[in-house]
């Protein structure tokens, strides 16, 4: 008997790398998925067909049950019919995978207001729009878990100020989400993962990327099934009291990231003076400061 049996999930951007790997990890361990994906390209332009279909073929083939969702999640009715969908096939949501994302990598001083918003909106909206409807399903039933995934990019990327951004307010997200459901039974938890995927293929070998690329990642440490095991943990009854956490999945290695918190503090008399402040910083808080690093 899996360790998700009975259990139905909606898993966002599911037709290729991370997403595909984590609804067939789902799916394996008895959950029933709808699998979601747009089909388009990296940079979010539609393409003829969605790979959700091929996600789904393998599922099914492998004795799992599975349902095709051709929505975008950075529209507000289409997640609302994911969530639906899911209802309407399965009797219910248990378990909530934001996956869906892409890239429009530039650096800030060139960056365009599209590139911008198009990226936010795939990622930090899409999780927004995904997890503002399943959330009234779950607190409904007093259950579910909600899974996003981030990135270490949100630690400072150079070159993806929009991916960063949104990948950091996901984690801001995720622990609004966690702190206002737990109390409803509805866990809500973020991952940084490290694979071989699309996006991975877009940055150039010579900057010293040691990871193969996402055609020939299958069986190495950067398969993007290795991602799947935390994900099933978290969305099985098991990781019930966990809410609120960042975890990492490189390889098989697993990460448990610290919340951000102040770790040093100068007291004030009064209004800071100018002149004091600039004395004071240079012998305190300027002092020891670690510069900002993806890893």
């Amino acid at each position: 008997m899996g360790k998700l049996e009975g259990k139905a999930a909606l898993v966002t951007g599911a037709g290729r790398g991370l997403g595909r790997a984590i609804a067939k990890g789902l799916a394996a361990q008895g959950a029933a998925v709808v699998v979601n994906d747009l089909g388009v390209t990296l940079a979010g332009e539609k393409e003829p067909s969605s790979p959700a279909d091929q996600t789904v073929a393998e599922i099914k083939a492998a004795g799992g049950k599975a349902v095709i969702n051709y929505g975008n999640v950075s529209k507000w009715s289409d997640a609302e019919a994911m969530v639906a969908q899911a209802i309407k096939e399965f009797g219910k949501l248990d378990i909530l995978v934001n996956v869906a994302g892409i890239l429009r990598d530039r650096m800030i001083f060139n960056m365009a207001e599209e590139e911008w918003d198009a990226v936010l909106n795939v990622h930090l909206k899409g999780t927004f729009n995904c997890s503002r409807f399943a959330s009234v399903h779950m607190r409904e039933r007093k259950h579910g878990r909600i899974i996003n995934i981030s990135s270490a990019a949100a630690l400072g990327s150079p070159g993806q100020p929009n991916y960063a951004a949104a990948k950091a307010g996901i984690l801001g997200l995720t622990f609004s989400c966690a702190n206002a459901l737990g109390k409803y039974g509805i866990t809500c938890n973020a991952i940084m993962p490290q694979a071989a995927t699309r996006m991975t293929d877009m940055v150039p070998r010579d900057r010293g990327i040691n990871i193969p690329t996402s055609e020939t990642a299958a069986g190495t440490p950067s398969d993007p099934a290795n991602v799947a095991p935390i994900i099933i943990y978290l969305a099985s009854d098991e990781a019930a009291e966990i809410n609120g956490q960042i975890f990492g999945s490189e390889g098989y290695r697993l990460l448990r990231y610290r919340h951000i918190f102040w770790d040093k503090v100068v007291y004030g008399q009064g209004p800071w003076d100018i002149d004091e402040l600039f004395k004071v910083m240079k012998r305190t808080l300027a002092r020891d400061l670690e510069k900002p690093r993806i890893m």
